[in-house]
């Protein structure tokens, strides 16, 4: 699996229901807006408790994975960026994806989400680019293909599919509702 980089890492190891969410809120007031903690606890309890808090707090759950007993946590603090609405015009909804890649057209599947969140579960042959990569690597891509770019809810892959149109690439849609709603075949996570 794909190294994971948080930009702060909180230990909540030993400790039960509730500190690990008091340690997060804590942590997660002092972070940039954007900026992803990582929080690693070993109350099993806890994942439901961060992805219900995280939620509940318009923060992101990016996701959970589990070494030597140790629950790691993701979770990124809003951006008001991400809040600004789908203002890219071109978009396609998840079923018009899927009856694409059905029909075996040549399309790209750019998945803008941040590692943790792809290795949870992403369309198979799917390339991950996460949104903080995408201005350094939009080179890997070609601009003569149709690009589908596609995140959670559809807010990062309108600012990825702006960006990509803005360096010259003509042929991006925005998938919506994105992987949140993604009924189509999956590979990577617990199945």
């Amino acid at each position: 699996m794909d190294k994971i980089s948080a930009d702060v890492i909180l230990d909540a190891k030993g400790l039960a229901c509730p500190m690990p969410i008091v340690k997060t809120k804590k942590a997660i007031n002092q972070l940039e807006p954007g900026k992803v903690l990582e929080v690693q606890a070993t109350d099993k309890g806890s994942q439901a408790d961060m992805k219900a808090w995280a939620e509940s707090t318009g923060h992101q759950y990016l996701g959970t994975l589990e070494e030597n007993g140790v629950l790691r946590h993701f979770l990124k603090k809003h951006s008001h960026d991400e809040a600004d609405g789908k203002k890219y015009p071109h978009i396609a909804c998840n079923d018009e994806l899927k009856e694409r890649m059905k029909a075996n057209e040549p399309v790209v599947v750019l998945d803008v989400r941040e590692a943790v969140e792809y290795a949870s579960g992403h369309i198979p042959g799917a390339v991950s680019i996460p949104m903080g990569e995408l201005d350094g690597r939009a080179d890997e891509l070609r601009k003569d293909q149709d690009i589908f770019v596609i995140c959670r809810t559809g807010n990062r892959s309108d600012l990825a599919a702006k960006k990509l149109k803005d360096k010259g690439f003509h042929n991006v849609f925005n998938v919506i509702p994105g992987m949140s709603k993604w009924t189509g075949e999956t590979e990577g996570g617990q199945q």
